[in-house]
């Protein structure tokens, strides 16, 4: 007998689904051989999600195909998906918070009597678990559970139905290193087994070139290509993804910093988060000009709160945090007199105005100094005029200065945020999860302005759960767990495993930063040029 007898066969012929006027899909034909792991790639609107909802059963195509092991089926529901044994892991989680978790598992299966005996189900539970990778407590509720943990359970209640095809939308964006190549390694090693099959969405080349058997690329609606992982290369994939016939490299190179005294020094730093527990336990960090401090951690260790202490949106029970050796407290006027700017996460939420115009949004910073405004009045044409700059040299896509900001797709939000912040001489850059949920070219972009800022002399802190965006950008990389600083390193000498054992809470004490002469914690840039 064929050892892949369970493994599904995908293909799509033509596929296609329009949304009025909208193509979403456009004729899109891929095949996925059986036990096999099969990245899908593409930017945001390439057609990933509603080619995988046509899978799920969630969206009826308008035309084409689905032949599964060479039968052609028709999804009309996601109960036509699961009784053909599809299922999907989604970005978001969809345990019920109540439940147990082996409540949560046994509500997956559909399978619920009005009397449940249980005994004999959390026999079958711990049996089953202990055939899985991942093991968690039967009786532990998601409150209990981690982020990577709740990840896990949500692809714990697929394995327990036994898919034949298995869909994982970006799987790993709440896991550490360690999580991530412990769930996809055990997921591949299920495809390859013959169990079933996988199509794989995520935006992390990393993991595509590391787990992945063949991969599918999608854009604006269309299919562009499909390869052996073997046989490609992530320049290949970013250039199928963008569609243009070069990307231009990174400014990558480390500048080199004489300075004295750090451009940012918060020091024993206290604050509650939202239910009154505490949230930073005496953090302690420094960042000095001309360098990019990434600050790494699962989400929910203070990341959150870190940044709002610094933008003046929580109050600081203890501690310092001072700007270019001065007390800092966020004012409007500390901020224009110490260059201080901030990205903070989703900006349209906590850096715009979302009903006032995108001339407005990028005036905030200005209105009421020249040309902006003269005498205490507001100058709308000199507001207009210097917003149609900054369009032109962010590269914003609008239908104008006057077009309401919330009418932008999420990567122009954040070029118009960076385009107000950038202008002028910004001194400390403050940034948190600035591409999260953004396509490749936006990413790219955003990674080359806070590469620039850092060059031109900025000091720029880094917030990201995106360890491959603080590896790829940062001059030194901190650890954050439990509210405090763990371990501090040069980006150059990070070990990934070593990063993930800290952001899962493996190391015991705070590590001191890495000393350099004359500034104690900032990195030694020359070492990294």
């Amino acid at each position: 007998m064929d050892p892949r007898v369970n493994a599904m066969r995908l293909e799509t012929v033509g596929l296609t689904k329009r949304f009025g006027d909208f193509v979403a899909l456009d004729q899109v034909s891929i095949t996925v051989q059986p036990g096999t792991v099969h990245a899908l790639l593409g930017e945001n609107g390439a057609g990933k999600s509603t080619l995988v909802k046509c899978l799920s059963g969630y969206h009826s195509a308008d035309g084409g195909s689905m032949i599964l092991d060479q039968r052609e089926q028709v999804l009309a529901s996601p109960t036509d998906a699961r009784r053909l044994s599809i299922g999907m892991v989604y970005q978001h989680f969809t345990v019920v918070p109540g439940m147990t978790v082996a409540e949560n598992l046994l509500l997956a299966t559909g399978d619920i009597t009005s009397i449940v005996r249980w005994s004999k189900v959390r026999a079958e539970l711990t049996e089953f678990m202990a055939s899985t990778p991942f093991q968690l407590d039967l009786d532990a509720r998601p409150a209990d559970l981690s982020a990577g943990q709740k990840q896990k359970l949500e692809i714990l209640k697929q394995m327990r139905l036994r898919p034949r095809l298995l869909i994982l939308d970006e799987p790993t964006s709440v896991l550490t290193p360690q999580e991530a190549d412990e769930v996809l390694g055990a997921l591949r090693q299920r495809a390859h087994a013959g169990e079933c099959s996988i199509i794989l969405i995520t935006h992390k080349f990393r993991e595509v070139m590391a787990y992945a058997d063949e991969v599918s690329v999608l854009r604006r609606g269309r299919h562009i290509a499909s390869a052996s992982v073997a046989v490609v290369t992530q320049p290949m994939l970013a250039q199928q993804m963008v569609g243009e016939s070069e990307t231009a490299a990174l400014p990558i190179a480390r500048g080199v910093t004489s300075a004295t005294t750090p451009r940012l020094a918060i020091t024993d730093l206290h604050a509650q988060g939202d239910r009154g527990t505490p949230a930073l336990q005496g953090l302690t960090l420094e960042v000095c000009a001309g360098e990019i401090v990434g600050v790494a951690g699962v989400s929910g260790n203070g990341q959150r709160e870190l940044m709002q202490a610094l933008t003046g949106q929580r109050r600081v029970l203890a501690g310092r945090i001072e700007v270019s050796g001065a007390p800092f407290s966020a004012s409007r006027e500390e901020n224009r007199r110490l260059g201080v700017r901030s990205l903070p996460e989703e900006p349209l939420l906590n850096a715009c105005v979302p009903d006032m115009t995108v001339a407005e949004n990028l005036s905030l910073r200005t209105f009421d100094q020249a040309p902006s405004s003269q005498r205490g009045w507001l100058r709308a044409g000199a507001v207009r005029a210097l917003a149609g700059d900054a369009i032109a040299a962010f590269g914003i896509r609008t239908r104008g200065p006057e077009e309401a900001i919330r009418q932008l797709s999420g990567g122009n939000i954040q070029r118009v945020v960076l385009a107000r912040e950038l202008s002028g001489t910004a001194q400390l850059l403050l940034v948190s999860n600035p591409t999260f949920g953004l396509d490749f070219s936006a990413t790219r972009d955003i990674h080359r302005r806070l590469l620039e800022a850092r060059n031109g002399g900025c000091a720029v802190l880094l917030i990201s759960e995106d360890l491959d965006e603080l590896m790829l950008l940062a001059d030194r990389i901190a650890v954050i767990s439990a509210g405090r600083i763990v371990l501090d390193c040069p980006a150059a000498q990070a070990d990934r495993q070593a990063l993930g054992a800290a952001m899962g809470g493996s190391t015991p004490e705070p590590q001191p930063a890495p000393a350099r002469p004359g500034v104690t914690g900032c990195a030694d840039n020359e070492a990294l040029a």
